[in-house]
């Protein structure tokens, strides 16, 4: 009985809840509930009772009516909730869905009189037949041995579950029949795939809901590294968390477990529990004691005549000030973001016209779109399957060079040049995201709740508290889309735990709340536009010159004069010595990994991600082969890649210490810095042409989220009939998240700057903004355009001025060498220089009385920052326990956070210059995750009052330290803020430009759906050395590498 008082949840809970200033906690003893007389126990104004084995319910109930205090769950539900058959009933009245389900009595004494007819495959109860499988519970609620039945077309038997022992939850049984005695709700089994989810109320207006494997699946129970049951928090849907509501309110039990069945695409409740807390969840042990604290006073402060009330006017409309001083609500926050860091991309091509590829073709409908798309492992290994076959044909082994053997390559010729069309293979692999990838989308998510005003009174010191405070009184409308690839989709899945305080898995989350837009090419874009073709070439004919880059070829290669294009330009001089030079550095690094390979020392070596020295090698190598074509041309294609190759062995291969890769990085850098950009266009007429072909669907979807009048249906709003304890059950912030690869990033970023939403030369703010996005030289990881919607309810409904519409942007990731030659911007949402002499002084996010906009600071400077601290505490992280850091004496916590940004900055900039064995610093050896805080370091894009630190700080180090984390913490570069590109924009403005680009690219759109129809011009056949990727090493195809593969149908 004393277990459940002085478990974990309860004592987590009591301890924040004697934190208001009136309410204290008294515990009655265990020998006084037993053994005293309710007359003799101890006093109270509000009384949380649960019953439990071995507790007295009736002496509760007893002393409820003696003494009258405020009841948390009441006592006389509980006696129902004890009977399966009472809660069912109950459930049935409230019009809950429940599984089909007859009840059958059995008289103790005569246990076979009884209406029960059993069958082979079936039982009849009561005239109602359920077919097996089905599931046969106790009518007593306190009996949890549970058994399902299955047919004998699956084997028969029956699943027995009990009570958790150990780690079995239960077990098989060859028995098939029934049991004979006792009494049973006998019910159809909801086919659930393997997931329970457990709900937990805390008031009618609060639900916590967790996803655990069922233990009907196989009866082990998944813990973690603690011995603690593994499980998933998961959303709600608006359905599900009426069905909280009304369980809550007719058991009238405050604080509620009880289990939901997603089957079918409904929701069925199958049991309730009563008094239940959420286990290891601190966000949870936050919300329920503050939601039981409100309630309490607010129920007994009158009373009492305490002087108390509930500050719900400041904490539930989400307020900020506008640049001019003026006050308004956030309506509505759209982002779109690229991925996070993920492993170098690799794609090889060739072109096959073996039958084998044609049937493969056919089978999976290729000849009606005229291309297939094959991921699926099963699908993968179709393909490897007929790899092997041809190498047997072949007379080769996995183990030979096909290169060398001059007759096989002649064979392999023979076959790949039979008479007939062909099929074009494109096998892509890697780019995967890495830990570093989902450390930064899940630090980047939980900093991004701090744009989200709120936080204030009892949630001040909270960054993000505005945030959690909306979702989880179900005024927050969350919509995540994501394009197709795996890196994007588990990027937005780690951005949303991090968001929304998830914790577990990415998996779950991914299922449960990422939308694919890969249907309606929201997100994804395949097929290149006649215009990027004829860009590419143009682009590779420049690069081809064997001199130094001329007036004209700057005309003709940067003709919108960016400074970071034309800055790339002067540090390549002549590009195809350039290329000569990267050449040579890539033969020099391919040259040290081999003799790396030959050392005995370095055969077992482990690189980032579980890479290996041959994989790494095999990397560059290929790199090497198809940089410097036959004709000793380069192609200058495969720059990206480069780049992509080297940036990720700066950042997590750096151990390795190979000569000149710093020169590499540089001048690959510079030479992507202008290809990747000018792939999107060279002039601004190309540019528009080749965005519209990517993002117009994005943009009509853009300018849906932000008109009122299609908004979505109120699947994540507070139906307003049940909105007691919310001040402002109408408002809601709609939150609409896209993630998406570079290429829709660049393509969304030219329709802002060449599409005419502004004109430079009338508005200074405009003109800022694009000098800044023209000094951006990459669009890295993590890249940010974030459009935030405003209402100001003072102004007339009718009014331009009543909707503000702000335009931000942060160029995601920092590089390497980015510190000296970073672009300044002008801060987050920085004051109009009309109003700038009206400003209040800067203030901080949590006081809305005080809070004001910023102003832009330069980068030296650092943030002073005035917080309360919030609650000291341990938290998980990623899959880490961060240890409780306690500040003490004269340090500050803004002193203690600049000395670890410090710590972080000194061991990146080792890292990419400077590798040298890692030394751990004590008590701060897994803060890492901690150094992304929105709130002291800038890390986040998403915060207001942020700013860029410079390595400068009062509080120095000495010896210089590296911190050393989880994997892809220590070696995680921080994101750079969100800068303003604008923040003077009228709604209207923003919808007649997002009408005017849409409606121009129709014709577009109409000619880019016309290509997609059509087949693909047949490319040049890839008979180099680049073959043997395929049929030398079939395993290269196998599903952990190769993560997509598509063929096109060429004609010849």
């Amino acid at each position: 009985m004393m277990k459940k008082s002085k478990s974990k949840p309860m004592t987590q809970i009591l301890e924040r809840l004697c934190k208001f200033e009136y309410i204290d906690v008294v515990i009655f003893p265990e020998e006084v509930i037993l053994e005293e007389p309710v007359e003799k126990w101890p006093l109270c104004d509000c009384l949380i009772s649960f019953h439990s084995k071995g507790f007295p319910l009736d002496k509760a109930v007893e002393y409820a009516e003696l003494r009258n205090p405020l009841l948390i769950n009441d006592l006389n539900m509980q006696y129902f909730i004890q009977d399966r058959r009472e809660v069912y009933r109950i459930l049935q009245e409230e019009g809950i869905d429940l599984p089909r389900y007859a009840v059958l009595n059995r008289d103790p004494d005569n246990p076979e009189d009884c209406n029960l007819v059993e069958g082979e495959d079936h039982v009849e109860v009561n005239g109602e037949v359920f077919p097996k499988p089905f599931v046969e519970k106790p009518v007593c609620a306190e009996d949890h041995n549970v058994y399902i039945y299955y047919p004998t077309s699956a084997g028969g038997g029956s699943q027995r579950l009990f009570r958790k022992i150990g780690s079995r939850s239960s077990v098989y049984s060859p028995e098939s029949s029934v049991r004979k005695t006792g009494s049973y709700i006998y019910e159809e089994f909801m086919p659930t795939d393997g997931t329970d989810v457990k709900v937990y109320t805390v008031g009618p207006d609060y639900a916590h809901a967790e996803a655990r494997k069922s233990p009907a699946l196989d009866g082990k129970v998944e813990r973690d590294s603690e011995g603690k049951e593994i499980r998933y928090p998961v959303m709600l849907t608006a359905m599900e968390k009426l069905v909280a509501r009304k369980v809550c309110l007719a058991f009238k039990q405050t604080v509620c477990g009880f289990d939901l069945l997603r089957a079918n695409g409904h929701s069925y409740v199958c049991d309730v529990n009563g008094f239940s807390f959420v286990k290891n969840s601190m966000k949870y042990y936050d919300d329920c004691a503050k939601v039981l604290g409100n309630m309490v006073m607010r129920e007994l402060a009158p009373q009492l005549h305490i002087p108390w009330s509930i500050p719900m006017e400041a904490e539930d409309i989400p307020i900020v000030p506008t640049t001019s001083g003026t006050m308004m609500e956030l309506r509505c926050v759209i982002a779109i973001i690229r991925h996070g860091d993920r492993t170098p991309k690799q794609k090889m091509k060739m072109e096959v016209r073996h039958p084998l590829f044609f049937e493969l073709f056919k089978k999976y409908g290729g000849y009606k779109t005229g291309k297939i798309k094959l991921k699926k492992p099963k699908q993968l290994q179709e393909v490897l399957d007929i790899a092997r076959l041809l190498l047997i044909e072949l007379g080769q082994h996995n183990d030979c060079e096909i290169e060398e053997k001059k007759s096989k390559l002649e064979q392999l010729k023979t076959v790949l040049e039979m008479d007939g069309p062909s099929l074009l293979l494109v096998l892509k692999w890697g780019g995967e995201l890495t830990p570093a990838g989902r450390v930064q989308a899940e630090e980047l998510g939980r900093a991004f709740r701090c744009m989200y005003p709120g936080g204030q009174g009892d949630y001040a010191g909270f960054p993000g508290c505005g945030l959690l405070r909306l979702h989880s009184t179900y005024r927050h409308d969350l919509k995540i889309y994501a394009s197709d690839e795996g890196r994007v989709q588990m990027t937005a899945a780690a951005f949303a735990k991090g968001l929304l305080a998830l914790e577990g898995e990415l998996t779950p989350i991914l299922v449960q709340m990422v939308k694919s837009a890969n249907m309606n090419g929201l997100l994804d874009s395949d097929s290149l536009t006649d215009c990027q073709q004829k860009v590419k070439a143009r682009l590779h004919d420049i690069m081809q010159k064997d001199q130094d880059f001329t007036q004209e070829d700057y005309q003709k290669l940067a003709p919108t004069g960016g400074s970071s294009l034309i800055n790339s330009m002067k540090v390549i001089e002549n590009p195809v010595k350039t290329c000569d030079k990267v050449y040579a550095l890539i033969q020099s690094l391919t040259s040290q990994i081999r003799k790396r390979l030959e050392d005995p020392k370095s055969s077992d070596l482990q690189l980032y991600h579980s890479e290996t020295l041959e994989l790494m090698l095999q990397r560059w190598s290929k790199l090497e082969r198809d940089f410097r074509m036959k004709n000793g041309r380069y192609d200058i294609s495969k720059i990206p890649d480069i780049y992509d190759c080297i940036k990720y062995d700066s950042q997590h291969n750096a151990s390795l210490s190979l000569e000149d890769t710093l020169e590499l990085f540089r001048l690959s850098r510079a030479l992507a810095d202008i290809v990747i950009p000018q792939e999107y266009g060279i002039s601004k007429a190309e540019k528009l042409d080749i965005a519209q072909a990517y993002c117009v669907p994005l943009m009509r979807k853009i300018q849906l989220d932000l008109q009122r009048t299609h908004e979505d249906e109120a699947v994540n709003k507070l139906h307003p009939l049940y909105s007691r304890g919310v001040m402002s059950p109408g408002r809601h912030v709609r939150t609409r998240l896209y993630f998406t690869s570079e290429s829709h990033v660049h393509s969304l970023l030219s329709m802002f700057r060449y599409g005419g939403l502004l004109d430079e030369e009338k508005d200074q703010q405009w003109r800022q903004a694009m000098d800044y996005l023209s000094a951006v030289t990459e669009l890295n990881y993590m890249t940010q355009i974030v459009i935030m919607l405003y209402e100001d309810n003072n102004k007339e409904p009718s009014s331009e001025e009543r909707f503000h519409v702000e335009l931000h942007f942060s160029p995601g990731v920092k590089g390497c060498e980015d510190e000296e030659n970073v672009p300044l911007g002008f801060g987050f949402r920085p004051a109009s220089s009309e109003n700038e002499d009206k400003k209040p002084n800067q203030g901080s996010l949590e006081d809305l009385s005080q809070d004001q906009t910023d102003k832009a600071l330069p980068v030296s400077e650092l943030l002073n920052l005035q917080r309360k601290s919030p609650m000291i505490r341990s938290h998980k992280a990623g899959s880490m326990e961060v240890p409780t850091c306690r500040v003490t004496g004269s340090l500050s916590l803004n002193c203690l956070l600049n000395w670890i940004f410090l710590v972080l900055t000194h061991a990146c900039s080792r890292l990419c210059l400077q590798p040298r064995p890692p030394r751990v610093l004590p008590r701060l050896s897994s803060l890492c995750s901690g150094l992304f805080n929105a709130s002291a370091l800038g890390v986040s894009c998403s915060a207001p009052n942020l700013r860029d630190y410079a390595v400068s700080v009062s509080l120095s180090l000495s010896p210089p330290v590296w911190v050393v984390g989880f994997e892809g913490c220590s070696m995680v570069p921080s994101i750079y803020p969100l800068e303003t590109l604008h923040n003077l924009l009228s709604l209207k403005q923003v919808e007649e430009f997002l009408s005017k680009v849409c409606e121009n690219s129709c014709e577009a759109q109409a000619k880019t759906m016309k290509a997609l129809k059509i087949r693909e011009p047949k490319s040049p056949p890839y008979l180099s050395t680049g073959l043997k990727t395929l049929f030398s090493n079939p395993l290269c195809l196998t599903p952990w590498i190769a993560h997509m593969l598509y063929c096109n149908l060429n004609e010849k």
